[in-house]
């Protein structure tokens, strides 16, 4: 049974973890999925009627009467589970054994547990029974074993060495001739080695490649068995290492240049990770590669997306309806001078700006920014918890002080109510600038900042876990990636540079 804090935990998370019952199984351990699913389904009802169903105490579905009845059959029927639950028809076996324990704790039937062996007993049961001086049955009674277990530990560690249960091995003389004798000998110290090569692999493979005791040698792969000869090259020769795993030489330095392969681009990898992680997680293996290179290490850009996948950076995306702030045509709509040519060739010369938002489970939050052609350099934005007329406006007078007294840029925006009312209107023909609009309802006429507003989404919003930041808190974060994807993000139209930083190379100031 579980307790009512259990109950409310394992909820809790599974609320937290969006209804998800592997995950929760995996982290507590507990319950099974359909008990949690009932448990969520209390806890909702319990919502409804204004009750707190998770505390109430479980509700058995037998009577002591039916309990009793069911000790007392499993007491004087041969202590058989199987057979009670088969006659009666209930309970399961696990509350059974419940029931005798609370019921009769000292009579329930106690079975003789079985003595696991580890791989090293084994091992040395077997080389004992290899140098045996006296027959199989003895050996297995000095060892506490059946000679049935003897035998079986036999074939499975010396699978090319059968002998034999049925039929005892004679005891072994020793021949009266001196050359006869050595010979013996050295075939006793060669099964000897042999058993220790056995047993150094064997245990080689339980330590180094997290094998299970008893693994088939066989069944491992190239990579693994160069491991385990590697490893045991000091206490065993290259060549017998090689012939007992059956790995031919060419597929040993093959494995052997690969690993020295893989430990060369250790050094490159973490590098490689330190600069997915600083770049939001949103930089693909060409930025990467042109962020690598700026920093003197030059690899191929097919070796950059291999080690990315193996340190499995992946850069995800996912896409959700955009906010829309049409109110009408609340006032003259200009023409569209853009006309879809994002293109600019100096600064300040054509902005784009829009409205966006960015749904957290805590609240919306909005963002307006503006765009210059140039080089998408985010000239002003404003971040705030209502898309109002005010947000829009403070952003235009941040973007207007950054201006030369000759320029003036043509601003362009969808038909949103916030760039029709007079407020906006009488800023930009204060601040000398030129009113351009996209046609109703045609988003590619403003492509350019749809564009950047998807990228940004996708980089830092999009498949992450929002749920325990604060407004503030997101505020926060969005305003600093705003402020890294100028100075820092790189953009491989522009040479891998970042916007600030190429108007900077070329003599402009950002």
């Amino acid at each position: 049974m579980y307790s009512i804090e259990k109950k409310k935990k394992a909820v809790k998370l599974y609320i937290h973890y969006h209804l998800s019952a592997a995950t929760v199984i995996r982290e507590l351990g507990y319950p099974d999925s359909k008990t949690l699913i009932k448990w969520y389904q209390d806890y909702l009802e319990g919502l409804a009627t204004g009750e707190d169903r998770l505390s109430k105490p479980f509700k058995s579905r037998y009577t002591e009467e039916q309990k009793k009845f069911a000790v007392n059959y499993y007491l004087t029927r041969g202590k058989c589970y199987r057979q009670t639950i088969r006659q009666l028809g209930y309970p399961t076996r696990d509350t059974l054994r419940k029931w005798v324990e609370e019921i009769a704790p000292n009579e329930r039937k106690i079975y003789q547990r079985r003595v696991e062996y580890t791989q090293k007993q084994k091992i040395e049961a077997v080389a004992t029974f290899k140098l045996r001086e006296t027959n199989a049955e003895r050996v297995a009674d000095k060892l506490g074993l059946s000679r049935a277990s003897l035998y079986k530990w036999h074939d499975q560690l010396l699978p090319g060495e059968k002998e034999s249960a049925v039929t005892t091995k004679p005891d072994r003389e020793l021949p009266d001739d001196k050359d006869a004798l050595n010979s013996e000998i050295e075939k006793l110290k060669k099964e000897i080695n042999d058993l220790k090569l056995e047993r150094d692999l064997l245990e080689g493979a339980t330590e180094l490649i997290k094998k299970d005791p008893g693994v088939s040698l066989q069944k491992l792969t190239n990579q693994e068995k160069t491991m385990l000869i590697d490893a045991l090259r000091e206490k065993h020769p290259l060549v017998v290492l090689m012939n007992k795993l059956k790995i031919s030489s060419s597929s040993y330095y093959y494995q052997r240049s690969s690993v020295q392969l893989e430990s060369k681009y250790t050094a490159v990898k973490e590098q490689i990770i330190k600069i997915f992680e600083a770049s939001h997680c949103c930089y693909g293996y060409r930025r990467i590669w042109v962020s690598l290179k700026t920093i003197g290490i030059c690899i191929s850009e097919k070796v950059v997306r291999k080690l990315m996948a193996e340190a499995g950076l992946k850069v995800l995306f996912k896409r959700k309806k955009k906010f829309q702030a049409y109110q009408g045509e609340i006032s003259p709509a200009p023409d569209n001078l853009i006309n879809r040519s994002f293109h600019a060739d100096q600064p300040n010369q054509k902005w784009l700006t829009d409205i966006t938002e960015f749904s957290i489970p805590a609240g919306k939050i909005y963002l307006s920014p503006i765009i210059d052609c140039f080089d998408g350099l985010v000239v002003s934005w404003t971040i705030s918890t209502h898309p109002t007329a005010e947000m829009t406006n403070t952003m235009l007078d941040m973007a207007a002080c950054s201006l030369q007294e000759d320029e003036h840029p043509i601003i362009h925006s969808d038909r949103g109510g916030h760039y029709r009312w007079p407020g906006w209107i009488e800023r930009v023909n204060t601040y000398g600038l030129v009113r351009s609009m996209s046609k109703k309802a045609c988003t590619p006429d403003n492509a350019a900042c749809e564009g950047f507003f998807g990228r940004i989404k996708n980089e830092m919003f999009y498949n992450r876990s929002w749920h325990d930041v604060s407004i503030e808190e997101f505020m926060e974060y969005l305003d600093s990636y705003l402020c890294w994807y100028n100075e820092k993000r790189i953009k491989m139209s522009l040479g891998g540079l970042s916007p600030v930083y190429y108007r900077k190379k070329i003599g402009i100031a950002a």
